[in-house]
This record gives C-alpha cells, sequence and structure tokens, in this order.
C-alpha cells in the first residue's frame, strides 16, 4: 500500500486500493477498521452511496470512533459494489432508488418498504464470506449502468451503457469496446439490477 494514500478506493470487483484518484462519490459500511490496524470488508449492513460535500461536514479519515470513509469513482462503481444512494445527504436519488425498487418487486406505493428492507436483500446478493458474489448471464441483457467481467480480459472491470462495454480504471473511463456475444460475470448484485432495469439512472463519469 501506498504511504501517501489509503487503502479506500473501491473498485468494481469489490477491492479496496491505495491510488491518487478521490471519486465522484463518497462511501459507508461502518467502521472498518481492526485492532490489529487491518481492514474489515464491512461492518454494518446500511452500505451507502454519499456526496463528497455535504452541509459543510469534515470527516476524519483516521478517527477510529468513526465510519471508514471509502470512495467510488462515479456510482454506477458504487452500486457494483454493493452500495445504494444515501437517504439523506442524495434524498432525491434516494427516493428515485426506492421508486424503483418498488417497480422492480411490484410493490404498492403504500407497501412498507424501509431502507432496512432494501439493505437486507441486498447484503444477501452482494457478499458471501466477505468475497463478492458475482454470477454469469448474457451482458446484451444487463440493463445501462451494470458492470460486468470479461473472460478474456482477467482483472479488469466493464461498464455497460447504451449497448456498449468502456473499461473502467481509477482515472475515467476508456474508449467503447463491442458488446461480447458471449455469458460474462455480472458484478452488479442482482436486487441492483433489477432497479436499473426498472428505470434507476445512476449518475457516471463521463465515458470515452
Amino acid at each position: 500500500m501506498s504511504a501517501m494514500h489509503r487503502q479506500n478506493r473501491v473498485t468494481p470487483l469489490g477491492m479496496f486500493e491505495a491510488v491518487p484518484a478521490r471519486g465522484l462519490f463518497m462511501g459507508n459500511r461502518g467502521n472498518l477498521r481492526r485492532r490489529d490496524g487491518t481492514q474489515k470488508i464491512w461492518h454494518a449492513r446500511g452500505w451507502v452511496c454519499c456526496v463528497t460535500s455535504f452541509r459543510g461536514r469534515r470527516i476524519d479519515l483516521d478517527d477510529p470512533r468513526r465510519y471508514t470513509p471509502l470512495f467510488f469513482m462515479d456510482e454506477a462503481v458504487a452500486l457494483a459494489a454493493g452500495h445504494r444512494p444515501c437517504g439523506e445527504c442524495r434524498h432525491a436519488d434516494y427516493q428515485a432508488f426506492k421508486q424503483a425498487w418498488r417497480r422492480a418487486f411490484t410493490l404498492a406505493d403504500d407497501a412498507p418498504l424501509t431502507a432496512g428492507d432494501m439493505d437486507k436483500a441486498l447484503h444477501a446478493a452482494r457478499i458471501a464470506r466477505s468475497r463478492q458474489t458475482t454470477f454469469r448471464a448474457a451482458s446484451r441483457d444487463m440493463p445501462a449502468g451494470t458492470f460486468v467481467a470479461l473472460d478474456d480480459r482477467p482483472g479488469e472491470a466493464f461498464l455497460i451503457d447504451q449497448s456498449e462495454l468502456y473499461r473502467w480504471s481509477h482515472a475515467g473511463y476508456g474508449p467503447p469496446v463491442p458488446m461480447p456475444g458471449t455469458d460474462a460475470t455480472v458484478l452488479t448484485p442482482r436486487p441492483t439490477l433489477a432497479v436499473l432495469r426498472a428505470g434507476y439512472a445512476p449518475r457516471l463519469a463521463a465515458r470515452g
């Protein structure tokens, strides 16, 4: 790990890396610090995606009593890693995500649906034994905003947008590449895919 950068930049593959790029969004999974100085994958089940600036609040990145801030290049990365919009600092996006969740799972407008309900479903779909849960499917069947990994490009992640793939890096997206005709490893959790299909549009960094 770099002596200059904390290991708090999250990849679509669910990894924590130390790089200079800060990212457009911040994340929270609770306090990830262990007493021996190592870092856990998660603590609280409410994995949220936040803006990096809100009402002048300042977060001490090294305060062991607080949650451990994480950073994402854009919201699609956060969704692939298993996060959802924060209900406080991103209230409008949270409400849009919640309404898309209702459409995706055919819940009536007056049916109970809490952040805890969504977090429970997301947690069951995003991680198992501290490892990211993935599955195989045809890339062409995935909605825009989904992340996939290709068999012939190990260790890389690609965003699906407008029927094309864009290679992800902490610095941004590369130029578009053709959509493969074969199955790929889907990184975005299944409940989030359903929400994307139901019309939720994540905030994306520039492509190409």
